[in-house]
């Protein structure tokens, strides 16, 4: 397949398959592609993959020709919301899969999500970046991994989903341990902001992702009749091994927001200990000012100004003044503590 723009064809086709015809899924090009959809979607048991990237105007334009796809799915290329969705359209299943790009830094901009029809015999995904799950999806089929139906493709395709957020999740938990370890070995090293920045990727995730495993529950109540008993135990295994790592990011989050809070509490701590020592010095040094300033005036009548020891009692002053002052400070200080 020769790709031209944007990591697609012409006709925005990054890659097709043809599964059941072979051992392993062969290959396809969008001409084949739809001369095996005019040929009445092909030989029982066989079934079509085709994965467009939606950046390439020309990939909706060739799948209103050529594909006889629901409206509810391109609905959800138009629609600003992008939580996850998996719902029946008729005979078809149409799903928004929301997942990380291929150079996820932890950046909340690097979220997109994937668009999927499911039919018996077709599965149409497009997407507008290249994405992690799609892609671990491509290499196993390329690696020739047994692919029996369309719904064993789906069920790959959201248990590599679960992969790549649990990576996600392990990395991160590896971040919040480094933090959490510096932080006990006092080691302030860290700012709130490089903690804030982890957490909103993981609320963003959180947000997107956690209404599939209640979508996928519903969808299994009533799912199209060509989906078998044992499609569905696969896709409710893949819903459950989700809902745990969605799990994982609601803990990480509450470990990063404990975290939050005991670094906000030792900068306080710190600040605090900072002004009273700032407190402590102002204060020792009032006598000594107060005193300058007085003596400093240029009027007549200055006491003790023609005294031969008037220097020694002034400083006396001064002094005892000032060990009243820090007498005051350090009881108030063992008051506080």
């Amino acid at each position: 397949m020769q790709a031209l723009e944007y990591g697609s064809d012409q006709n925005g086709l990054v890659c097709g398959y043809l599964f059941g015809r072979e051992a392993q899924a062969v290959p396809i090009e969008a001409a084949e592609a739809a001369q095996w959809l005019r040929a009445n979607a092909g030989q029982p048991g066989e079934f079509l993959w085709l994965h467009f990237n939606l950046a390439n105007t020309a990939s909706e334009k060739w799948l209103r020709e050529q594909v006889r796809l629901s409206e509810e799915f391109y609905d959800c290329l138009h629609q600003g919301s992008r939580s996850t969705r998996i719902e029946q359209a008729d005979d078809t299943l149409v799903a928004v899969v929301n997942d990380v790009l291929r150079d996820f830094s932890f950046e909340p901009s690097d979220i997109a999500s994937l668009y999927l029809s499911v039919e018996r015999q077709l599965v149409i995904s497009a997407r507008r970046s290249p994405l992690q799950a799609v892609e671990r999806l491509r290499q196993a089929v390329r690696r020739g991994e047994p692919i029996a139906s369309s719904v064993v493709l789906l069920t790959h395709l959201l248990r590599d989903q679960a992969d790549v957020l649990t990576r996600i999740v392990r990395v991160a938990t590896g971040k919040v341990d480094s933090i959490e370890d510096n932080l006990l070995s006092g080691q302030l090293k860290y700012k709130r902001a490089d903690l804030g920045a982890l957490r909103r990727v993981l609320v963003r995730l959180q947000r997107l992702l956690a209404p599939e495993p209640a979508a996928m529950f519903r969808l299994l109540q009533r799912p199209p009749l060509w989906v078998t008993v044992q499609d569905r135990q696969e896709l409710r295994e893949a819903s459950e091994e989700f809902a745990v790592t969605l799990n994982d990011i609601a803990t990480l989050q509450e470990r990063i927001k404990l975290l939050q809070e005991e670094i906000a509490a030792l900068v306080n701590e710190g600040n605090n200990r900072s002004l009273y020592t700032l407190t402590i010095v102002t204060v020792l040094a009032l006598p000594i000012n107060i005193i300058a300033g007085l003596l400093g005036m240029n009027v007549g009548g200055v006491p003790l100004a023609t005294d031969a020891s008037g220097f020694w009692i002034i400083a006396g002053i001064v002094a005892a003044f000032t060990c009243v002052a820090a007498w005051v400070v350090m009881r108030r200080r063992r008051e506080l503590e």
